[in-house]
């Protein structure tokens, strides 16, 4: 794999060089030691037939060589990998020494015409050639630097004789010597060739993982992002919408309440728009826990038709919602937002025709098909369609057509439920999308808890008689527009609010409720409080504080947190909480539940 950068070039090149030079080295010590012993063997049996005064020196000057090579400073581990070229050459010219001297023996040996002492030779030269073939081949330098002055002085000796017997070893010697040089370099480029592959792949890896780590962090940047944004958002609407309402609950039965209203919805709409970004955040928090259970799909059908007729009415859409008599194992609540989602963006991108809903049992599984005859997406598009804040033909970003997030959350629950979405698609002749569920077995008088409309107000097939307000309430937050605005709602609906700013003023307010006899029915918190501090620890202290007068007081945490590891947080502590903008029925309901006298059955998270 080539590289068009230099640099990245050369610093593989030293990287593979000190591969080869770790290599030749890691048996150093011990083919140094190896070779002084079998040099002294090996000249006291050739001297002891030959008698050649020569042989002694020969012998003297390779362990001289020997002693040279053991004690010269030596490549480690430690060296960097710059200086691997400089080893590779001082290691080259150690053998080739060696070799050099060793090259001598045979003009030593062969000339007495002792065939028995030439073969010898002849065998213990090849033999050392076919280990350096083996232990050299990294360094092709000490490689031909070993191998050839001992076996071209072998090769010359045996020529030098003339006759046919030592011609003939010459040339087996010769050929021999070609065979092993080929070999080693084929070896040697083998090696190198694994060693860049290695490396580039070590390379490609470790830039795979800085992309996945800079993929990460973009993400997590993206969820801090979302939640400060959101969070500083909602503060100031949260205030709007107090006042809006408290407003809205003054003018009720006068001409001016209508502009009241109109304020109010439009406070809504941009409360369900972070809504639908705090659902992102609470499923990447992994906050949500779904509760599967068999969940009757007509029963499920009904309320999403009721919810999405008129807005199909009113775009002179047909809506047929098909009845199926199947059961389908889910969690009814998820699966719910998983289908409204789904036909909230088929009815967006619908402008002729309609809208189908149907499901059919395909053998252990249900498929649910939501398909429209709306604009349909290209191929190239098919991609991205559940990408947050992707929408197709929307280059103006048209509100109406929403975020671009809601895909998105049908993704996520679709991965957190196991239901597969599968889509099919074809430009200017709509889309198709279809969640593949378990089938259930039918259960007889089986119920089925309401369901969330587009507004977030819980619709009953029953309508439950409300329990009363709480008498008295106390709020602590560190805002005083959010303080003033809630005041003055509560006190529009008689109840006896009083407002503090921090945990101090709090603890005070209790405890002299408490003195007077008049203790206050509900704490209300804020997540967020001044400097820092814990909203939630600040009402969990304050609301089980004996003797103070916070013991039993009932505590709902109000905040506008979109942040995972905060709102896991929230769910630990079981505490219920209510995120803003807060819609004032939700807040009236959720206050008069938990200020109710008797113990009520009550999720611990109450989406407003």
């Amino acid at each position: 794999m080539a590289s068009s950068d230099p640099s990245a070039d050369h610093t593989l090149g030293q990287r593979v060089l000190r591969e080869h030079v770790a290599s030749v080295y890691d048996t150093y010590i011990v083919s140094t030691l190896t070779h002084m012993a079998f040099v002294v063997v090996f000249g006291c049996i050739i001297y002891s037939q030959l008698r050649n005064l020569s042989l002694l020196f020969w012998i003297g000057g390779l362990v001289i060589a020997d002693i040279y090579v053991f004690f010269t400073p030596r490549w480690t581990p430690l060296r960097p990998a710059r200086e691997s070229a400089y080893w590779a050459r001082k290691i080259s010219r150690m053998v080739t020494l060696v070799s050099m001297i060793t090259a001598v023996v045979p003009w030593l040996i062969v000339p007495y015409d002792n065939l028995p002492m030439t073969s010898l030779l002849m065998a213990v030269i090849v033999g050392s050639c076919a280990r350096a073939a083996q232990s050299l081949w990294p360094l092709k330098s000490a490689l031909f630097g070993y191998t050839l002055p001992m076996s071209l002085g072998l090769i010359t000796a045996l020529a030098w004789q003339g006759d046919g017997l030592h011609l003939f070893l010459a040339a087996a010697g010769a050929a021999y010597l070609l065979l092993t040089l080929r070999a080693g370099i084929g070896q040697h480029r083998l090696l190198t060739e694994s060693l860049m592959l290695r490396f580039e792949n070590e390379a490609l890896a470790a830039r795979l993982g800085e992309q996945i780590a800079a993929t990460e962090r973009a993400s997590e940047e993206k969820t801090r992002f979302l939640g400060t944004a959101s969070h500083d958002l909602r503060q100031p609407l949260h205030a709007i919408a107090l006042f809006g309402a408290a407003l809205e609950n003054e003018l009720r039965d006068r001409p001016e309440g209508r502009n009241a209203e109109r304020l109010m919805r439009a406070v809504n709409a941009l409360g369900a728009s972070l809504d639908t970004m705090l659902d992102v955040s609470r499923l990447d928090a992994g906050v949500i826990t779904p509760v599967p259970q068999p969940v009757q799909l007509d029963a499920l059908f009904l309320p999403l038709n009721h919810t999405f007729s008129a807005r199909a009415e009113q775009k002179q859409l047909q809506l047929r919602v098909r009845a199926s008599g199947l059961w389908v194992h889910s969690d009814p609540q998820l699966l719910h937002r998983m289908l409204s989602n789904l036909m909230d963006n088929a009815l967006k991108y619908t402008a002729h025709g309609g809208v189908t809903v149907m499901a059919r049992e395909r053998g252990d599984s249900v498929w649910v098909e939501v398909r429209d005859t709306g604009i349909g997406i290209a191929p190239e598009q098919s991609g991205r369609i559940f990408e947050e804040f992707y929408q197709i033909n929307n280059p103006g970003r048209d509100r109406s057509r929403g975020l671009g997030i809601g895909l998105s959350i049908v993704q996520r629950l679709s991965r957190l439920l196991g239901h597969p979405v599968q889509m099919h698609s074809r430009p200017g002749r709509g889309t198709h999308f279809r969640v593949v569920l378990p089938v259930a077995r039918a259960q007889a008088g089986g119920l089925l808890p309401s369901f969330p409309s587009e507004a977030g107000e819980a619709q009953a097939p029953q309508r439950r008689i409300a329990p009363p307000l709480p008498g008295r309430v106390l709020l602590l937050d560190d805002e005083l527009e959010i303080r003033e605005a809630m005041v003055g709602l509560l006190r529009s609906h008689a109840i006896d609010a009083l407002a503090v700013a921090d945990e101090a003023g709090a603890a005070a307010a209790l405890q002299k409720a408490h003195g007077e006899g008049r203790p206050f029915d509900l704490l209300l918190c804020d997540y967020r409080l001044a400097d820092g501090v814990d909203g939630l620890d600040a009402g969990l202290r304050l609301s089980q504080a004996p003797g103070e007068g916070g013991a039993d007081t009932p505590l709902l945490l109000i905040t506008g947190e979109t942040s995972p590891a905060r709102l896991q947080r929230v769910r630990e502590s079981q505490v219920p909480v209510l995120f803003k903008p807060v819609v004032a029925a939700a807040l009236l309901q959720a206050m008069a539940e938990l200020a109710a006298p008797k113990p009520v059955s009550r999720p611990s998270t109450i989406d407003a």
